[in-house]
C-alpha cells in the first residue's frame, strides 16, 4: 500500500515534467514579480534602516525566498477535488483500496518536488544575481528552514483539501476557492510580512494557521527569528498541522454521506 502512495508522487512528478517549459517561463514571471516588490519595499524604507523589525536586507531576502517557497507549497488540490466531485469521478475513489485524502497529498507532494527542483532552486539562483539577497551561512538554519518548508506544504495542502471538500456541501465552491487563495496570500505574510500589520491585527493573525505557511519559515530564513525561538515557531507549525487534521477528518467523514453526481 505504501508503495502505491510513493508511485502517486512519482506519477505526478512525471506529469509535471511533461510541461516543464511552462515552469521555465514561470521563473521569469516570478523574477519580475519579486523585482517589483523589491523596488516597492526599497521605496517604502527610504532612508530608514529598519521597519517592522526587519532591515532592508532582511525584507529583500524575505520577499525573494517567500515567493520561491510559494512555488513549492502551492497546488490546486482544492480545484482538483471540486472538479472530481462535480463530475462524479470521486465516487470511483471511494471503492479503491487507498485513502483518497492521502492520495491527494501525495499527488500534491509530487508536484511540489517538481516545482522545488525545477522552479524554486533555479529561480532563487537567478534572483540572487538580480537583487541583493542575503543567504544564511549556518547549515542548521538551512535544515530547519527546509523542514518548515515541508510543513508549509502540508498545512497549505490541508487548507486546500478542506476547501475542496466543501464542494460536497455547497455543490459549487468556486467563490470559496478564490477567497481562500486571496486570504492565504495576504494573511500568510506573502504580500506583507505579519510584523508590518498593526499590533491588534498581528495578534489576530497569530491565532490563525496562515502564518505557518509563509511568514514563520521566512522569518527563520532571514534571521528575524533566531536561537531558541526558531524551535518555538517550528512547534507552532507542528501544532497547526495536527489541529487541521481534525476539521479535515470531520469534513471527509461527513462528505462521504453526501455524495451525489451532478454530471454524467
Amino acid at each position: 500500500m505504501y508503495s502505491a502512495y510513493i508511485d502517486m508522487i512519482r506519477i505526478r512528478f512525471l506529469m509535471m515534467l511533461a510541461y516543464r517549459v511552462n515552469y521555465y517561463s514561470g521563473i521569469i514571471i516570478y523574477a519580475l514579480n519579486i523585482g517589483a516588490y523589491y523596488f516597492l519595499w526599497k521605496a517604502i524604507y527610504g532612508t530608514n534602516e529598519m521597519l517592522g523589525g526587519m532591515t532592508v536586507a532582511q525584507i529583500t531576502t524575505y520577499v525573494a525566498v517567500s515567493w520561491m517557497a510559494r512555488a513549492f507549497y502551492f497546488n490546486n488540490l482544492d480545484r482538483e477535488i471540486a472538479n472530481e466531485i462535480k463530475d462524479g469521478s470521486v465516487a470511483i475513489q471511494f471503492i479503491r483500496p487507498y485513502n483518497y485524502i492521502i492520495v491527494k497529498m501525495m499527488q500534491g507532494l509530487g508536484e511540489g518536488i517538481f516545482r522545488f527542483f525545477l522552479f524554486s532552486v533555479p529561480g532563487m539562483f537567478v534572483i540572487s544575481f538580480l537583487i541583493p539577497v542575503k543567504l544564511p551561512t549556518d547549515p542548521e538554519v538551512w535544515g530547519v528552514f527546509l523542514l518548515m518548508l515541508f510543513l508549509s506544504f502540508l498545512i497549505n495542502s490541508q487548507i486546500n483539501i478542506i476547501t475542496g471538500l466543501f464542494a460536497f456541501f455547497l455543490e459549487n465552491n468556486e467563490g470559496m476557492m478564490r477567497m481562500k487563495r486571496v486570504v492565504v496570500d495576504l494573511f500568510s505574510g506573502l504580500v506583507v510580512p505579519m510584523s508590518f500589520f498593526p499590533g491588534w491585527a498581528e495578534g489576530i493573525l497569530k491565532l490563525l494557521p496562515f502564518q505557518a505557511i509563509t511568514y514563520l519559515p521566512g522569518a527563520v530564513f532571514t534571521g528575524k527569528v533566531s536561537g531558541s525561538a526558531v524551535y518555538q515557531v517550528f512547534g507552532v507549525q507542528l501544532l497547526w498541522f495536527v489541529l487541521l487534521i481534525v476539521p479535515l477528518y470531520l469534513l471527509w467523514r461527513g462528505a462521504r454521506t453526501r455524495l451525489f453526481v451532478q454530471g454524467g
